[in-house]
């Protein structure tokens, strides 16, 4: 079985890096790995290794934002096991992975048969309010994302997105040359083309279909939808049948919802809460 195949992963350290889209994560993944030992990152749908790409497939090649959220997520299987029969292969200690949230990173742990993160880094903990703010300027201006790894490797596999290269000398705590590390600026697909985004209408559609896949006797009255970095959150008031079991049927409406939602479209969602207004004969 697939599970079995991949057991030795299980004793592998999962180290993750989270915040919200554009702030700076993949600039800080190479200090971040070096802190604590790390030499393997997963990043935007890539597995990199010592400043080399060694499997997956760019999230930020992709032609559309929601492609590319898709991508980053390992939701293709033949992507996932590229990478997970990698993963196998190396001798790996310790993987760093790069997210918008902690239900990001677990979700790709998760695909690629990891155990959850050991230890999560905000990038609020390792970035001032200014660097972060700045990061934040860069993306939505200029459209600009980083690669953690050297223009060569990144010119050698995406040439089509390589934008320019940033180098950052870093000190050494004693005498001695300081470390350069090198990684790529590029300019994805889908950002020369503009962003893509679900509608509020659109989420709403989606959720009066599942519900009434669900349950065709539950009615919906009210469904409200807030959007942030870190996915969608969804609160969902309904009337339901006199005799539902409420608390196990209705988690279970959830999940549904959740899931069906994820796996068609690509976007996270943060949280569905229900709100259930009147029971009805």
């Amino acid at each position: 079985m697939f599970w079995h195949f991949f057991w030795p992963l299980r004793r592998v350290k999962t180290y993750a890096l989270v915040g919200e889209s554009g702030t700076g994560k993949s600039f800080r993944a190479k200090l971040v790995a070096q802190k604590y030992g790390i030499d393997f990152i997963i990043d935007d749908g890539l597995l990199i290794r010592d400043n080399r790409i060694i499997a997956g497939h760019s999230a930020k090649k992709e032609k559309t934002f929601m492609a590319a959220v898709k991508a980053a997520l390992f939701d293709e299987k033949s992507q996932r096991d590229e990478v997970a029969r990698k993963l196998q292969a190396e001798r790996i200690g310790r993987i760093l992975i790069l997210g918008t949230s902690e239900k990001m990173v677990n979700k790709i742990a998760g695909r690629l048969q990891l155990p959850l993160p050991k230890k999560i880094v905000k990038i609020e903990d390792i970035a001032s309010q200014e660097d972060i703010e700045k990061a934040i300027r860069t993306r939505k201006i200029e459209g600009k994302h980083v690669i953690p790894v050297p223009s060569i490797e990144v010119k050698r596999n995406y040439p089509n997105i390589f934008y320019d290269a940033v180098r950052i000398f870093k000190r050494r705590p004693t005498l001695g040359p300081a470390k350069v590390l090198e990684k790529s600026v590029v300019r994805p697909e889908y950002s020369k083309r503009g962003k893509v985004i679900i509608s509020e209408a659109a989420l709403s559609q989606m959720v009066i279909h599942c519900v009434d896949e669900y349950n065709q006797n539950i009615r919906i009255k009210k469904i409200v939808v807030k959007d942030d970095d870190a996915g969608y959150r969804l609160v969902i008031t309904i009337d339901v049948p006199y005799g539902t079991q409420l608390g196990g049927n209705m988690h279970d409406l959830q999940q549904y919802i959740i899931d069906n939602i994820e796996r068609y479209t690509g976007i996270l969602i943060e949280g569905v809460n229900i709100i259930i207004d009147k029971l009805i004969q």
